[in-house]
């Protein structure tokens, strides 16, 4: 209970910036240059989230088709033309620098407020961020960990030569002349994982140590050291696409050997403090938000009916997308479940209908609140649509003529150990060739003129 309270906590604070700085956009004629001025020319309006690898580039290089749709987004000032929100699972930089690569790709302007990493959603965990935490991954991890909030940050190099003996699978990385003494480090109160990191063996050792000597690998290991402490896991993709022809392996090939040999080891499953980014809820809760805070900057008076996540990944961003539009339509129904009891009195309708509903689990939450019905002007849902440029590829896997079943993946599951496999959520509600004929149907579906 006292984590699910500082989570929401965590969540009002994170709320509060985001409306504040969209009162400020809305204020600043210079903050908000990269929107049209435009009101919406239908009253149904609407939001974009777009992956980016697979979708928009593939390693550096942009797909052809990302460049023209991005054309026809922007008005002749290249100001947007609807809200966009960039959700990546990728974590290991910052938002600037990823905002600075998209600008360049797209030639159109992006900015950092317009991306979201996998990370993001961590400014939340406000509970961890005056704890002692280890992080693992690549690139800045430690601007990344301070400016998520985190101010005690241990990286795997740091805890390497606090206790040169750990790390030895490389026999070149081996001390060479005699035994170094240890240095020590204070204990680690938890472990961050951000991203896939250089050297897997290094990593996946270290870690170990931390979670079998509770953050004191001075002491000896103890599989009573259970449960062991808090992990946050960033980016739970199994296979992501770059330029070679076939997936390439993802951080969620590194939590698989993670949660493998600590079970090998101590006969326990690894447990998760939480899972974040794609597919999780509150991944899509943060996305909304930044959606919600453009929204206002482009002077939209009304909230944003509809989002449309646009992805290559069945089972990160189409079962995202999908598991969020079910999170939106449980929530709709309570709100309607509530009016309907203070109003007319009696038995209620909707409850049968509610309780029917399928349930998530905390992994799939990802820290998003478990009661629906609490968020004021949520979107009435979340359509996705799945393009064949990344993961995803009509070249070489055929769609079932079932409806009913999954477009991929059909007997084995590729998402994370503690989600649940439901064939639905990874059914999209459009399949397309790759994201300019996505936006273009996004448009025709609501109305509005693209060219």
């Amino acid at each position: 209970m006292q984590r699910i309270r500082t989570l929401k906590t965590g969540w009002q604070r994170l709320k509060s910036c985001c409306e504040g700085a969209a009162k400020l956009v809305n204020t600043s004629p210079s903050a908000s240059r990269n929107y049209s001025s435009l009101p919406p020319q239908n009253p149904n309006s609407f939001g974009l989230l777009f992956d980016i690898d697979g979708v928009l580039v593939r390693g550096r290089t942009p797909i052809p088709a990302a460049k023209q749709c991005f054309r026809n987004l922007v008005d002749h000032n290249g100001k947007y033309k609807v809200p966009v929100v960039f959700v990546t699972n990728a974590g290991n930089c910052m938002r600037q620098t990823k905002a600075e690569h998209l600008s360049h790709l797209l030639e159109v302007e992006v900015s950092p407020d317009q991306v979201m990493l996998s990370h993001s959603p961590l400014r939340m965990f406000t509970s961890f961020h005056k704890m002692r935490v280890l992080v693992s991954g690549q690139g800045p991890v430690v601007e990344v960990a301070h400016n998520l909030g985190f101010q005690d940050v241990v990286t795997i190099d740091m805890l390497r030569e606090a206790y040169p003996l750990l790390d030895v699978v490389d026999h070149n990385r081996r001390p060479k002349d005699g035994i170094p003494p240890t240095k020590g480090l204070r204990p680690i109160h938890a472990v961050i994982l951000f991203g896939e990191p250089i050297r897997w063996e290094t990593n996946l050792q270290l870690i170990v140590d931390v979670l079998l000597t509770n953050g004191n690998p001075d002491n000896a290991w103890s599989s009573m050291q259970y449960p062991h402490i808090p992990i946050l896991a960033c980016n739970m993709d199994l296979l992501w696409m770059a330029e070679a022809k076939n997936p390439r392996f993802g951080h969620g090939m590194f939590l698989v050997c993670l949660e493998s040999l600590y079970k090998k080891v101590t006969g326990y499953e690894l447990k998760y403090e939480a899972l974040i980014g794609k597919p999780s809820v509150v991944t899509y809760n943060y996305a909304e938000l930044l959606i919600r805070q453009q929204a206002e900057s482009l002077g939209w008076t009304t909230p944003v009916k509809r989002l449309y996540a646009i992805g290559d990944n069945p089972m990160a961003d189409i079962y995202g997308a999908n598991l969020y539009n079910r999170y939106l339509q449980a929530s709709l129904r309570t709100k309607a479940q509530m009016q309907a009891k203070s109003g007319a009195g009696g038995a209620d309708p909707l409850a049968e209908a509610v309780d029917e509903a399928p349930k998530m689990t905390s992994a799939e939450l990802g820290g998003a609140s478990s009661m629906y019905g609490t968020e004021e002007d949520l979107p009435e849902g979340c359509v996705s649509m799945l393009v064949c440029t990344g993961v995803y590829s009509r070249d070489e896997q055929e769609l079932p003529s079932d409806p009913t079943h999954t477009v991929t993946e059909q007997r084995i599951f590729h998402g994370h150990r503690d989600f649940r496999f439901d064939p639905s959520l990874t059914q999209p509600s459009f399949v397309v060739q790759d994201v300019k004929e996505a936006v273009e149907l996004v448009f025709q579906q609501e109305g509005w003129p693209l060219e």
